[in-house]
């Protein structure tokens, strides 16, 4: 697979198979990954890799607290600001309307939207989750490393035939995780990566992109011709 293929192919994979993920091929791009870039090689991000009955408990306690009516964790970092201006307002109600249009839920139906956001916490099936800390006294250039590295980590894994899906959604449950990973206290949860095969019978359309004009400008030298 080439890198403009591994690009093109990757996405947020909402419905994974069961099917074990071997140690060696986790082992094996995690170790290329390593080689993502960041600002003066400090290398911020710290990953746990979560599999087998560890996952299995991890799942059963987010799912339990969501059937309770349990209130997510209190937040350690603000995933969105409070007012989306254009167009990143518009990108994100067309993102919702695709995503829960494809399961047939129709906008108002917010008991079924809950059910469908529910599946985050069972990690949509997949039997390896990746999770991203970083230390608390981190700023946004380092965020932006883990970005890097993350998208490294998924590019990776379509060459290895697999695919994954990033959610934020495992930060609103920090403690939960933390109870599996048992993180040192100076980290925060930024991410978890879901990591498996797909289920291709329950594949979904895959989100469009904002055309090259609305994202990138281009800037022509001035000729020096008179």
């Amino acid at each position: 697979m080439d890198v403009y293929e591994a690009v093109t192919s990757r996405r947020a994979v909402r419905a994974f198979t069961d099917q074990e993920v071997p140690r060696e091929v986790l082992e094996h791009m995690l170790t290329a990954a390593a080689w993502a870039p960041s600002g003066s090689n400090i290398q911020p991000w710290h990953i746990y890799v979560v599999t087998g009955q560890s996952l299995a408990e991890l799942k059963k306690r987010t799912l339990d607290r969501l059937a309770a009516g349990d209130a997510w964790d209190d937040p350690e970092y603000q995933q969105y600001p409070p007012v989306l201006k254009p167009p990143y307002a518009e990108r994100r109600s067309a993102f919702g309307q695709q995503r829960y249009g494809a399961l047939g839920i129709e906008r108002g139906d917010l008991e079924a939207r809950q059910r469908a956001a529910s599946a985050n916490w069972d990690a949509f099936g997949a039997p390896v989750v990746l999770f991203c800390y970083l230390d608390r006294g981190m700023g946004s250039p380092q965020w932006s490393d883990a970005g890097m590295y993350l998208q490294t980590v998924m590019l990776l894994l379509r060459e290895e035939g697999l695919h994954s899906c990033p959610q934020m959604a495992w930060a609103k449950f920090h403690r939960a995780v933390a109870e599996t990973v048992a993180p040192p206290d100076d980290l925060v949860l930024f991410c978890g990566l879901s990591i498996g095969y797909e289920d291709g019978a329950k594949a979904e359309p895959r989100t469009g992109r904002a055309p090259l004009q609305e994202t990138v400008t281009f800037l022509e030298q001035a000729s020096d011709l008179q």
